[in-house]
Parts: structure tokens; C-alpha cells; sequence
């Protein structure tokens, strides 16, 4: 089956027509779907009308998902596949997801599986904003110096879902036992990726802090430079969501970032599945203090 494919930006991004998603996909248009994807880091299907239970069956033709034990409390009771990213109430109170992706981040990079695919459908938005952005981590490795290549090919940074701003914010019950369930992870700052053999930069402003080895006030500098050289506005594409709207996007070689750009009050309601990923970094602990010499 040949595919329509629209170029969405010059850094990443296409939209594939002629898809209809409560039909039953073959294992070829799977393939071809997954080369555009790998091509264009994040992909767009436009106008679907399709139920949870359809969106699950999408996802897993890439891969086994993840049923969000490591973040539990947001999952759809029916499909715990999906998560739930919404203003709207939750079992009658306030949700907790309500300003989920205010920073750039790559989704569940403070685990030792992070999520390879993230495909997320748009059942309700503001009238005027709700977006999300996307980042080029390809190109933000590209374009740094031979020099700084050599150096951060060498170096880890640890992931902490605990330094999110908005995420401490939350119920202190539900920290503790995020904290408790996702202890910090020693990830590289260069990644390789599985199936591009791409280098791509794999540092955020939402989860990493500090490099192994060094004191948070050594790295802030580096860091610092590293997070705003990487979402330089030629690297990035910015999606106006519809309702209908399913985008899957690579968390290994792109950031994303979800701006608070609408009305508090009126409705955003995301479907998020993730699609598991192979396992990367380690979980981080400090080294112990030597004792002084006798």
C-alpha cells in the first residue's frame, strides 16, 4: 500500500494520508509506516475517529507497550496501554497531568527501559493553542564541534524524574512512591541510535541536572549551553493539534516540549501510549566517601 507523505518542517516531521485506522493494518503498510517515522522522527495521521482498544491495536504493531507501572495513577482503568494527559477532572478531582510537558523532556528517560515511541491522539483541544513541539536531537548533535563531540561522547548524566518543577508540585504521597518505584538513572549524553545508528544528544532541561562525576555547579554551564543549543528554532517543529489527530514521534533521537499556550479553563484531553524501549543507562548511585588515609 503506498502511502501519501507531506513534509511538516525542514527538521523533522511528515503527515501520512490515505490511512484509516479502525481497519485492521497489514504487516507491510506497518513497514512502511516505520520507515517514514524512522526518516522523519515524528509522523502525523490526520482524521481518525478510533477507540481506545484501536489505538492500543496501532501501537503494537511497533512494539510490546508499556502498561505505565511507573506512573500508575493515570491509566485508563480498561487499558492500563494508555495514559491520560488532561485539564479535565479525574475521578472527580483535579488531575495531576494537567501541566505535563511544560519543559522539553524525552518521555520516561529517568527509567533504565525508556520509551522508544510515544503515539499520542487528540480527543478534545482548547479552541486556540494546546500544542506541542518538537526538537532534532540528531541535529543538535550534528552541529556541535568535533571538540565537544569528543567530550560529551564520553559522559553520562543522571535522570531524575524527582528535579521536574511541575512534578513536585503533586500529591507528596504520590512523589514519594514515584521516587520510590523510579530512583535515579546514569543515562549517556550521547546516544546511538538502535536502528539509524545515529548519534543523537539525549540531555533535557526537565530531567537532567548534572553529569557523572561532576558537582551540579561544574555542569550547570555545559548544561545550560546543551539545553539551548539543542532546541534552536531550526531544529524544531511546533504541531497544532485537531481532534482526530494521531502523532507518534522518537523519543531517542527527539525532545518534545507542550507549552501552556490556551485557556486554563477550556478542555485538553490527550490518549498517550508508549511503546517500550530497549534498555539504556543504569541506575545511579553515589559513590561512598573514602576514608582518609591513617
Amino acid at each position: 500500500m503506498a502511502l501519501g507523505v507531506r513534509k511538516l518542517s525542514y527538521a523533522l516531521g511528515a503527515e501520512i494520508m490515505g490511512l484509516d485506522l479502525r481497519k485492521p493494518m497489514d504487516d507491510a503498510t506497518a513497514a512502511e509506516i516505520r520507515k517514514i517515522w524512522l526518516e522523519n522522527l515524528v509522523i502525523v495521521i490526520r482524521g481518525q475517529e478510533i477507540t481506545p482498544a484501536q489505538q492500543v491495536d496501532f501501537g503494537r504493531h511497533f512494539g510490546p507497550l508499556d502498561d505505565h507501572k511507573s506512573l500508575p495513577f493515570y491509566r485508563l482503568q480498561e487499558h492500563p496501554e494508555i495514559f491520560l494527559i488532561t485539564n479535565k477532572e479525574v475521578n472527580g478531582k483535579p488531575s495531576e497531568t494537567k501541566d505535563t510537558g511544560r519543559l522539553w523532556h524525552s518521555d520516561h528517560s529517568f527509567t533504565t527501559r525508556p520509551t522508544m515511541a510515544s503515539a499520542l491522539y487528540c480527543r478534545e483541544i482548547p479552541s486556540v493553542g494546546g500544542d506541542t513541539v518538537f526538537t532534532n536531537m540528531y541535529m543538535a548533535y550534528d552541529t556541535l564541534s568535533d571538540t565537544l563531540k569528543g567530550i560529551l561522547d564520553k559522559l553520562e548524566a543522571i535522570h531524575d524524574i524527582t528535579t521536574y518543577a511541575p512534578f513536585r508540585k503533586r500529591n507528596p504521597e504520590q512523589v514519594a512512591e514515584m521516587h520510590r518505584i523510579n530512583p535515579p538513572v546514569a543515562q549517556p549524553v550521547v546516544r546511538i541510535h538502535a536502528e539509524t545508528g545515529r548519534k543523537a544528544l539525549y540531555v533535557s532541561e526537565a530531567l537532567t541536572f548534572r553529569f557523572v562525576g561532576m558537582t551540579e555547579e561544574e555542569s550547570r554551564g555545559l548544561m545550560e549551553f546543551l539545553w539551548e543549543h539543542s532546541v534552536r528554532p531550526e531544529f524544531t517543529y511546533r504541531h497544532q493539534w485537531k481532534v482526530g489527530d494521531l502523532l507518534m514521534w522518537d523519543n531517542r533521537c527527539a525532545m518534545h516540549m507542550a507549552p501552556a499556550d490556551y485557556t486554563p479553563g477550556e478542555p485538553r484531553l490527550m490518549h498517550r501510549i508508549t511503546i517500550l524501549g530497549t534498555p539504556s543507562g543504569r541506575v545511579y548511585q553515589e559513590a561512598a566517601p573514602q576514608k582518609a588515609a591513617a
